[in-house]
């Protein structure tokens, strides 16, 4: 998860949101000494970008374990050049660094 630049805590409205006590425990030892409160709003913009279809990830070809052919089932957005993938159409999920799987265009990952 990438993280946003930083606002003033002076420039932010105060919002009370109710959380369970474990969901706050388990966002406290996620966060770590970033802050638990500055985790949650990296995970709110980063649900606000992709909703809003703001959201690039950045990966390179580096990023990419493997690779699984797969038909679109809605557009797509191939993570490494950003490029339409559109329904029904061949393209390949790959297998991150991370363990995630993303959507990739064919060409994307020709070689070089």
């Amino acid at each position: 998860m990438r993280t946003l630049p930083r606002t003033s805590t002076t420039e932010m409205e105060v919002t009370s949101i109710r959380l369970e006590r474990t969901l706050k425990q388990k966002l406290k030892e996620l966060a770590g000494n970033q802050g638990y409160q500055a985790l949650i709003r990296d995970i709110l913009w980063n649900y606000v970008q992709q909703k809003s279809g703001d959201y690039r990830p950045q990966f390179s070809k580096t990023d990419i374990r493997a690779t699984i052919e797969a038909s679109a089932r809605k557009d797509e957005s191939c993570v490494l050049t950003g490029k339409l993938i559109p329904e029904n159409e061949l393209m390949l999920l790959g297998l991150t660094i991370h363990g995630d799987l993303v959507p990739l265009s064919i060409e994307s990952i020709s070689i070089d």
